[in-house]
């Protein structure tokens, strides 16, 4: 099994759900992945961990002022130092870097092409006790209209080694590496509109996506895109009732 007990800096580590119903999300994804589901108040509301056999694997809050939306969490030595060092790299500070009690310290910002990233410095909370698994996050990808500067901010931020992909001579896919493991990717928006805000996407292991798929219908979620077999796997992008856009993997993973 996919268990984790700490994190690399520069590592994709947490991932939770900004949604204006979190009831709504609780019973679509619980029905989805099999989650079961702890509520813990903290200031201002409720923070609903997401639970598989027992391991935090991920979260959902209710924030009714904002578009539903997955977050991304790297994790990082000092979030004070990585946003600082964000900011010097073109991106935009959306937060900057708070104490979360004392599970640890985030930062959140928002790269030169506007897809919104998290950094975590654990403390108590290392991030997801599980990945890989069926139910459990299992990579993070940019989807992005510019794969070259995107690889350059992160490169430099993170110190990602940068791993381009081409096909008949263009690029296809780019895939990220940190402390010597696959770490996620960059899929090259061709169709989107000139402008369109990069976004980072939130992927989860299923032992079928066709049956995810169906699963989400039957549950009131949409189908984006696929699914799509590709060589290592199966995947569809997905949204949940409140719109909020994910995926699903259906193949061989790390533990």
């Amino acid at each position: 099994m996919g268990k984790r007990e700490s994190y690399e800096p520069g590592t994709f580590c947490w991932t939770d759900l900004s949604t204006p119903d979190r009831d709504g999300a609780k019973a679509f994804y619980g029905g989805l992945f099999g989650w079961e589901f702890r509520d813990d108040e903290i200031p201002g509301g409720v923070y609903t961990t997401c639970l598989v056999d027992g391991d935090e694997v991920a979260a959902i809050v209710q924030q009714g002022e904002t578009t539903p939306h997955w977050n991304n969490y790297v994790s990082v030595a000092s979030a004070d130092d990585t946003v600082a060092q964000a900011r010097e790299l073109g991106a935009k500070v959306i937060e900057e870097p708070f104490d979360i009690m004392e599970s640890g310290r985030l930062g959140v910002f928002a790269d030169p092409g506007g897809a919104m990233l998290c950094v975590w410095e654990p403390r108590e909370h290392i991030g997801s006790g599980r990945v890989n698994d069926p139910g459990c996050m299992t990579w993070n990808e940019l989807q992005t209209s510019d794969p070259g500067a995107a690889g350059e901010f992160y490169s430099a931020l993170f110190g990602w080694g940068i791993g381009p992909i081409e096909q008949d001579g263009t690029l296809v896919y780019t895939t990220l590496e940190n402390a010597g493991s696959k770490n996620g990717g960059f899929m090259p928006m061709t169709e989107q509109p000139a402008g369109a805000p990069s976004v980072w996407l939130s992927y989860f292991t299923v032992s079928s996506c066709d049956e995810a798929l169906e699963q989400a219908r039957m549950r009131g979620g949409a189908l984006f895109t696929g699914p799509l077999d590709l060589p290592g796997g199966r995947i569809a992008v997905l949204g949940d009732p409140q719109g909020a856009a994910f995926a699903v993997f259906e193949g061989p993973v790390d533990d």
